[in-house]
């Protein structure tokens, strides 16, 4: 059973933090990286996502005014997720992982996200880092999205000391899309 939990301080994530570090997550590897590095923003929060009570991914989301204007927040950051607890149905392959939605992100945390931030000024990033799976998330995960109209490039910024694409979210047709494919 899944479950998306609003982190709160007295939460005991040690066994997240260790095998998020095990495997290469560094933005999910302790508090400090993963949510202490929000504490300035204006808005922010962060949730995890639990499978059968065990820990197992994490995204955040804040405000982004700085970069992209009132209103605006970033969302789909800090994403980690252990894939092995993603159901076993079919062949995984970047079309039924991406645009038809069969994945941990798409399923529970991209939800919880627009429900947080709301509709409208929605934005996410992506980097060419070695870290974790940004790689693919830059070449695979939004170029896909982007295919089907759920995300629009906007533009590259240097935020938070990295090189970035920034993508605006269509809510609209990530909900029609998510929608016409098998719900967990």
């Amino acid at each position: 059973m899944y479950a998306v939990k609003e982190w709160q301080p007295e939460m005991d994530l040690t066994e997240f933090y260790t095998e998020a570090s095990r495997r290469g997550f560094i933005n999910n590897s302790s508090k400090k990286a993963m949510i202490d590095c929000f504490r300035n923003e204006r808005e922010w929060n962060v949730w995890i996502l639990q499978h059968n009570n065990k820990a197992i991914g994490s995204v955040a989301a804040h405000s982004f005014e700085d970069v992209m204007g009132p209103g605006s927040y970033r969302i789909l950051t800090r994403v980690c997720t252990f894939g092995e607890a993603r159901p076993k149905k079919g062949l995984t392959t970047a079309k039924r992982l991406c645009a038809e939605h069969q994945n941990l992100t798409d399923q529970f945390l991209l939800p919880k996200c627009i429900e947080w931030a709301g509709r409208e000024k929605l934005y996410a990033t992506s980097n060419t880092s070695k870290e974790a799976s940004q790689r693919l998330v830059h070449s695979i995960y939004f170029p896909t999205l982007e295919k089907i109209g759920v995300v629009t490039r906007v533009k590259d910024v240097y935020y938070r000391h990295t090189k970035q694409t920034v993508w605006e979210i269509n809510v609209e047709k990530f909900e029609e899309n998510l929608t016409r494919h098998p719900r967990w």
